[in-house]
C-alpha cells in the first residue's frame, strides 16, 4: 500500500475483539484529529507532520474505515453513539497507559468528526483546551427539516432503494466521488493521493462503514442519532470560553455557508479562515494556508 506523505507508525487498540488503528506522533500538548466519512487518518497527514515537533498528534481511524478492523453489522453497531464510545475508550487508554495528559487537549474535527468530537468533549469538558472546526457540524441542521440539494439524491438512493446500497457496497461510489472535483475537492488531487484515500478499501467490509455513516445522518427526531446530536448542540455553550479556530471551504455542497454562520453564532470570538476556492476537503484544497494558520493558533 503506497501512502505518500504518511510516514507514520501504526498503533492499535483492541476492544471487544476489534482493533482500532490510530496514529500517535510527537510530544507535547495532545491534538486529537477526528476524520469523517468517507475519509480516514490520511486526511491529517500534512497537519501531523507540521505539528508533531511541538505537539502529540493522535489521529484514529473509525472502526470500519482506514486501517481499523472492518466488522460486519453483526459485530459492531455503526452509530454515532458507538463512535463516541470508541473515542472514549481510546483516549482513556492513552491517558491511563500511554502517558497522555488528562487535560489540555485540542480537538480538530472534520465532517462526522464534529458530532463525534463534540459529543466526546461534552462528556469530558475539563479535558478540552481548544477546538479546531473544519467543515463539520455538531448541532441540528440550521436549514431545518429541508434536505439540501446535494443530499437529496444520495439519501433517497440509500434509504429508499436497493440500487443505492449496491452503488455504495459494490462500487464504493461515495468515496470515489468524494475525491473528485467538484464533489469533495475543488482542485484535482494527484493520482497517488487519490489512490491513497481509497487504498484501505478491501471490498464490501470497508464500505459498510461508509454506507452506515450516510444512513445515520440525523435529519429529524425520528432518526437514531438525533437525540445525541441535539444534546451535543446544547452542550456547545460549555466551550464558549475556549479558543476556537474555524477553517472552512466555502465551496462545500453539504456543509454550506449557513453551517459556518451557525458556528460563528455559537462562537462569536472564533478565529475564522474562510476559503472561497476550497471545498469539503478543505485540508486538501487550502492546506498551504490552513496548516500554518492552525500552527500559529496552537502557539498562542
Amino acid at each position: 500500500m503506497t501512502l505518500p506523505g504518511y510516514p507514520f507508525t501504526s498503533h492499535f487498540l483492541t476492544r471487544a475483539g476489534l482493533s482500532q488503528h490510530y496514529v500517535d506522533e510527537g510530544d507535547g500538548a495532545p491534538v486529537l484529529m477526528l476524520h469523517g466519512n468517507p475519509s480516514w487518518s490520511y486526511l491529517w497527514r500534512r497537519l501531523i507532520v507540521a505539528l508533531r515537533t511541538e505537539h502529540r498528534c493522535v489521529a484514529p481511524d473509525h472502526i470500519g474505515m482506514g486501517l481499523s478492523d472492518k466488522p460486519g453489522e453483526d459485530r459492531y453497531a455503526y452509530t454515532l453513539a458507538s463512535r463516541v464510545d470508541d473515542l472514549d475508550a481510546l483516549t482513556d487508554h492513552l491517558i491511563a497507559t500511554e502517558g497522555a495528559p488528562e487535560r489540555g487537549w485540542t480537538v480538530v474535527m472534520h465532517d462526522w468528526g464534529g458530532p463525534i468530537g463534540m459529543a466526546w468533549a461534552s462528556r469530558h469538558p475539563e479535558r478540552v483546551a481548544r477546538l479546531v472546526v473544519l467543515n463539520t457540524a455538531a448541532f441540528p441542521n440550521p436549514h431545518g427539516a429541508r434536505v439540501r440539494p446535494a443530499l437529496r439524491l444520495p439519501l433517497w438512493l440509500l434509504r429508499e432503494t436497493r440500487v443505492g446500497a449496491r452503488l455504495f457496497l459494490r462500487h464504493h461510489a461515495f468515496a470515489r466521488l468524494a475525491t473528485l472535483p467538484p464533489f469533495g475537492v475543488r482542485r484535482r488531487l494527484p493520482r497517488e493521493v487519490r489512490d491513497a484515500f481509497l487504498a484501505p478499501d478491501d471490498g464490501r467490509g470497508h464500505r459498510v462503514a461508509v454506507l452506515r455513516f450516510v444512513g445515520d445522518i440525523p435529519l429529524g427526531p425520528g432518526d437514531g442519532a438525533w437525540p445525541l446530536l441535539t444534546r451535543t448542540g446544547e452542550s456547545l455553550g460549555e466551550f464558549a470560553d475556549r479558543p476556537v479556530l474555524i477553517g472552512w471551504g466555502l465551496r462545500d455542497p453539504v456543509f454550506d455557508p449557513l453551517m459556518l454562520t451557525e458556528w460563528r453564532r455559537r462562537f462569536p470570538a472564533a478565529e475564522v479562515h474562510a476559503f472561497p476556492d476550497a471545498g469539503h476537503y478543505v485540508l486538501e484544497d487550502a492546506y498551504e494556508r490552513l496548516v500554518p494558520a492552525i500552527e500559529a493558533f496552537l502557539r498562542r
